[in-house]
């Protein structure tokens, strides 16, 4: 079965339309736009917990209340973009996380708001919808780099997300953050209407069964497998990272407050660039040497930031080398997801929906792991186990694309 792009009534194939380039920085804006509601919220634990009078317990629900909706919604509603019409499927889906953005802003009690979060982030769940929709309207020549395009939106936002709502907090307000949120997801309803087109897939089986189907596609395919392990283990190193940097730089000799912590992770931010660019060499056969490269800068970025704690010459050389260790972790993990989501969208086009959704649950999972090792490895041992722990997840993820051989993409 073949994934068709119907347009104003009249289907063809992705392979002979394209996909124009407006269509393709619109998508990515996107997904950049509804990503922040899943990684915001850690940054906003504190005042959200003291507003809502939170126990210790519920507090740190926080920050994964959405991220853990996120998986719900990647297992039980992307696999639909298999069976209904994806426009109409992301639509419905951006509405009730706009809906759900804003009942966050009005909730007062801890419970309600905790709920709200899980939903929010099942309805954000939609970027992997549209993520889909882009390689299927995108030709098989150019469907790396218009998969890197859309996916430098998602990283993007990814970093972004922490200094813009500690900076909205600072100023307005953490409710004024899942306002101004909810907002700027209901300005892209009215455009992805005007922008995307319609794509029906041609599956016919019961929902029940596209679930079921999702163990089937795993043990089917292998480059999915390899893909997804390295991806996991990579984003678990950038999870230890970016969780543990922040009480790094709280700590002497930075001294940072929010404010600052936010300024370091925009210079992260620049990372991103790299999107692009691995989806272009993907398309060009270079997969194989870039993803090796990725891996070892992902170890090396650790390096990096070990020696920020030994560097020599007062606070401005340790700053230096912590700043470009967080550039580098994510140029080596973003390269590592780039490369890996062109692999998986070219594997059956009839099920690029399920795909993806195991794709992204599954270096869900690692980054998941990554946060707790963070916590752990700072409780245990400071920065220097971090780093270990961060490396370590770095390495496996170079071992285990070395073990799967060259025939793997």
């Amino acid at each position: 079965m073949a994934d068709h792009v119907t347009v104003e009534g009249e289907a063809t194939t992705a392979a002979e339309q394209g996909i124009a380039r407006g269509t393709v920085w619109f998508l990515a804006l996107s997904v950049g736009v509804i990503i922040v509601n899943l990684t915001a919220p850690q940054t906003l634990v504190g005042p959200i917990a003291a507003d809502l009078g939170m126990l210790p317990a519920q507090a740190g629900l926080v920050g994964t209340a959405s991220l853990l909706g996120y998986a719900a919604g990647l297992f039980f509603f992307v696999p639909l973009s298999d069976l209904v019409e994806n426009r109409r499927l992301t639509i419905v889906m951006l509405g009730a996380a706009v809906l759900t953005a804003l009942a966050a802003a009005a909730t007062r009690a801890a419970v309600p708001f905790l709920a709200m979060l899980f939903v929010l982030g099942a309805a954000c769940s939609a970027i992997q919808v549209l993520v889909p929709i882009a390689a299927a309207m995108a030709r098989a020549s150019e469907r790396g780099r218009v998969v890197g395009d859309v996916m430098s939106g998602l990283m993007v936002g990814i970093l972004l997300s922490r200094p813009l709502a500690s900076l909205i907090t600072d100023l307005l307000g953490w409710r004024a953050f899942y306002l101004l949120s909810g907002a700027s997801m209901a300005a892209l309803i009215p455009l992805m209407r005007l922008r995307l087109p319609m794509r029906r897939p041609e599956a016919h089986t019961r929902y029940p069964a596209l679930i079921a189907s999702l163990a089937t596609l795993l043990r089917r395919e292998p480059v999915l497998r390899r893909r997804a392990l390295t991806a996991a283990f990579g984003m678990a190193a950038f999870s230890v990272f970016w969780t543990a940097v922040a009480l790094r730089l709280a700590a002497a000799p930075f001294g940072f407050d929010q404010r600052h912590v936010a300024l370091f992770a925009l210079a992260g931010a620049s990372g991103a660039v790299v999107a692009p660019f691995a989806g272009r060499a993907g398309d060009r056969g270079w997969s194989r040497p870039l993803l090796v490269a990725a891996h070892l800068m992902t170890i090396l970025a650790f390096g990096l930031a070990w020696l920020a704690d030994r560097a020599s010459g007062g606070l401005a050389p340790a700053l230096a080398l912590l700043v470009l260790a967080a550039v580098v972790v994510d140029i080596g993990v973003i390269g590592d997801q780039t490369l890996g989501r062109r692999a998986v969208n070219l594997l059956a086009p009839e099920a690029r929906g399920r795909v993806n959704a195991l794709f992204v649950g599954i270096f869900f999972l690692g980054g998941a792991a990554g946060s707790g090792v963070a916590g752990y490895a700072w409780a245990q041992g400071g920065w220097p186990l971090v780093c270990a722990a961060g490396a370590s997840f770095g390495a496996l993820s170079l071992l285990s694309d070395l073990l799967g051989g060259s025939s793997q993409t």
